[in-house]
């Protein structure tokens, strides 16, 4: 997996690429650490395949952060991804976006 983050002032946005999963996912949240100073958070997910419940949970905690300093978006998931969060019930949780 490879993430990369563009930051302009307080919006930063996170590119996901590569399967988001047990191995990949404290990569992520260590990307992730230092909110500090983030109002508006964006996932794209066009070339993120895939995510496991590990996955899931990296992206809950970075909403919880968000819903106390500012709002995130989830872009681009695909279908796959789409499915895993509607079993889940992150649909309802996460704002994502077509």
């Amino acid at each position: 997996m490879t993430v990369t983050k563009e930051q302009d002032g307080s919006k930063l946005t996170v590119y996901i690429e590569g399967k988001l999963d047990a191995v990949t996912s404290p990569v992520l949240e260590k990307e992730l650490s230092d909110l500090s100073g983030v109002e508006d958070l964006t996932f794209d997910l066009k070339d993120m395949p895939y995510t496991s419940s590990a996955g899931l949970r990296v992206l809950l905690n970075c909403q919880r952060i968000m819903d106390d300093q500012g709002s995130m978006v989830i872009i681009h998931a695909n279908e796959d991804v789409m499915d895993i969060f509607r079993e889940t019930g992150f649909n309802k949780i996460l704002d994502i976006e077509d």
